[in-house]
């Protein structure tokens, strides 16, 4: 039986940059809250359809499918850009909707995009909300709060370091729960299994928009060049991973706004995808014992994720912001979905003005 509700609407956006798919849910009467909600890698804005049906009436909410996912043209994603690509995709998305400013939330890859639309347009943006955030140095391949690159060529971060297999099964609209396949990874990684178990509706509803991911060089994971660091590969310029590599991402400037918009960051304790120690990242899996050759901590440490997103927030602080870190006991990468209570009470809070 369908449950969806009816009054989330999918349309397409003519932007002036790309044809944008978008979930919209409109306020009921006068709108009190415009609310834009940015998914994370290998997923889309159908991710983010039951906090869509849980938001108060009164907000006007909108969930685009970035570049290179789901229902959005599939326009290149030049890697070089870093995140930017993204983020002014989105800004021509508030700009067609008529939406001069903007409540913004980011979800993993897409906490590294908001954070990125607030330095191109901080007047847009009047709150930000980072859900388990990448962060401000991208993903792999650099240590200490100040994201120093592990190697001279960011080896370590970039297409190179994705799981082939995983790739390969995303292309193939693979639907099996085999190991390693996206069904597979959405129940063990997007969420801790422990604690949430989807529906069967959800999870098919959800394996789909995974499965409408782009693949190849131009989209997810990207290309990769041979490097003479371990892991041995290192950002190409195309693509997704490589967009969010070190190299070419780094959004701690927002920081250094003056003032920047108060900050919710949620997490789950038990995200196994960004964190201190991600089983993502090839330098503590190299720890681990499960990719070889792994040359030690000292030259290659695994990224402190958390360290480097909060050493951001405290220098935001210092510059008249403020921020609130929320942290939820066994939840794991998608505290929206595994802890819908305790994340609408914290995110309504901050929208509002009540924390």
């Amino acid at each position: 039986m369908n449950t969806l509700r009816t009054d989330i609407v999918s349309r397409q956006l003519n932007t002036p940059r790309l044809q944008t798919h978008v979930l919209e849910r409109a306020a009921a009467g006068a709108s009190t809250r415009r609310v834009l909600l940015i998914h994370g890698n290998v997923s889309s804005g159908e991710f983010f359809r039951e906090l869509m049906a849980s938001l108060p009436a009164q907000w006007h909410v909108v969930a685009p499918d970035l570049r290179g996912y789901g229902h959005t043209e599939a326009a290149p994603i030049d890697a070089v850009r870093g995140v930017h690509e993204w983020a002014e995709d989105l800004a021509a998305v508030l700009d067609t909707l008529g939406w001069v400013d903007a409540d913004v939330l980011g979800w993993s890859m897409g906490g590294g995009v908001a954070l990125q639309l607030t330095l191109d347009r901080p007047q847009t943006v009047l709150s930000l909300t980072l859900v388990a955030p990448v962060s401000p140095y991208g993903f792999g391949g650099t240590h200490g709060t100040a994201g120093t690159p592990n190697s001279p060529d960011f080896a370590g971060s970039g297409g190179g370091t994705v799981n082939a297999a995983f790739v390969a099964s995303v292309a193939a609209e693979d639907r099996s729960d085999a190991p390693g396949s996206p069904r597979d990874v959405l129940k063990k990684f997007y969420v801790n299994p422990a604690r949430f178990t989807p529906t069967a509706e959800q999870e098919d509803r959800w394996v789909d928009s995974m499965l409408r991911t782009r693949t190849g060089d131009d989209f997810y994971p990207g290309d990769a060049l041979p490097s003479s660091h371990w892991p041995h590969v290192a950002p190409g310029t195309r693509g997704v991973a490589n967009a969010f590599s070190a190299q070419y991402m780094n959004v701690s400037a927002f920081a250094d706004l003056n003032p920047p918009p108060p900050v919710l960051w949620v997490r789950g304790d038990a995200d196994a995808i960004i964190g201190d120690s991600s089983l993502f990242d090839l330098a503590h899996l190299g720890a681990l014992g499960v990719v070889p050759g792994w040359p030690g901590a000292e030259s290659c440490p695994p990224q402190p994720m958390l360290g480097q997103t909060r050493a951001m927030l405290e220098r935001a602080r210092q510059q008249g912001g403020e921020y609130r870190e929320v942290v939820l006991p066994g939840v794991g990468h998608s505290p929206f979905l595994e802890a819908p209570q305790e994340f609408l009470a914290a995110f309504t809070a901050h929208l509002e003005g009540r924390h």
